[in-house]
């Protein structure tokens, strides 16, 4: 047995040597896709930057749509975008939260569990344009809610919701189960339980995917112009029942013109989405890591 002790060293060691190769070559193979993805992100803001801060100014924030270049501003897209995003908040947040609380605190783990919980994973894959199309047959024409901010709304309601319910329901297991124990030992119902232990502990993760919903929802254009947004709108919402139009719309009308002025608009209007996606997930962000020590 002695004579093949050094053998059996030397294969373990050149075969932990191999394994420790593997590793670094994942390392790295990781780090330079990581900084191919950050390259091509930095040559788009920079290029969306060099063309767009020059037009950047109060009167462009402050104008409507204008078939003059210089004159034409963004304050109906952006405030068509304000309206929608915060109705569709309003509708898919708490829907998204109950039926996860449903799904993963009162639900049966049986066929139909199974077969709702595979239907939401797809429905998040969906592409947009198929919520566009649902939306425009069932809010628009079935429902007759005409092309209206509650439309629009309703329509990114439903592309948020696969995200906001999974997101949660993911959240929701990441709780401790001897939070739920001594809370049921104190006499506690399991509503009393949920609603004043579960959800708060499970509130800053939660706020991740409803962060990565509403993003997604903001700057989608497919499905609002399958709705039938406007893509010229000289004045702001003033109910849920208005016409309207939304940044990205906005933008994508400013692009498809072949002045090289409106060009530059779209560069501008890009920037200003950025900058209220950055503002919306700050503070999403901020909010979360506040809670986070709270719970601590």
């Amino acid at each position: 047995m002695t004579p093949d002790a050094p053998t059996a060293t030397l294969v373990t060691g050149s075969s932990l040597a191999r394994r420790h190769a593997g590793d670094r070559l994942l390392a790295l193979f990781g780090l330079l896709a990581t900084l191919l993805g950050l390259i091509a992100l930095g040559a788009l803001l920079f290029d969306v930057l060099r063309d767009g801060v020059g037009r950047l100014s109060w009167q462009f924030l402050t104008s409507y749509p204008s078939r003059r270049p210089a004159e034409a501003g963004i304050l109906a897209a952006l405030a068509g975008t304000f309206y929608v995003i915060l109705l569709t908040a309003a509708i898919a947040i708490p829907l998204g939260v109950a039926a996860a609380v449903h799904l993963e605190e009162y639900g049966v783990r049986g066929r139909l569990s199974r077969l709702i919980e595979v239907n939401i994973a797809n429905l998040a894959g969906v592409p947009s344009i198929i919520y566009g199309l649902l939306g425009l047959g069932l809010f628009v024409r079935l429902m007759d809610m005409g092309r209206s901010v509650l439309a629009g709304a309703c329509t990114l309601a439903l592309l948020a919701l696969p995200v906001v319910i999974l997101s949660t329901r993911e959240a929701l297991r990441a709780v401790p189960p001897s939070l739920r124990e001594g809370s049921y030992a104190l006499g506690a119902t399991k509503w009393q339980t949920i609603w004043h232990q579960v959800l708060p502990a499970a509130f800053p993760s939660i706020l991740t995917g409803l962060i990565l919903s509403l993003s997604r929802a903001i700057g989608e254009t497919a499905p609002l112009i399958t709705l039938g947004a406007l893509t010229y709108v000289p004045f702001t919402p003033d109910s849920v029942w208005s016409p309207f139009t939304v940044l990205p719309i906005q933008i994508y009308n400013w692009v498809s013109r072949p002045q090289a002025a409106f060009a530059e608009n779209a560069a501008a209007g890009i920037v200003v989405l950025l900058a209220v996606l950055l503002v919306m997930n700050s503070a999403a962000i901020v909010l979360r890591d506040r809670l986070q020590k709270i719970r601590l």
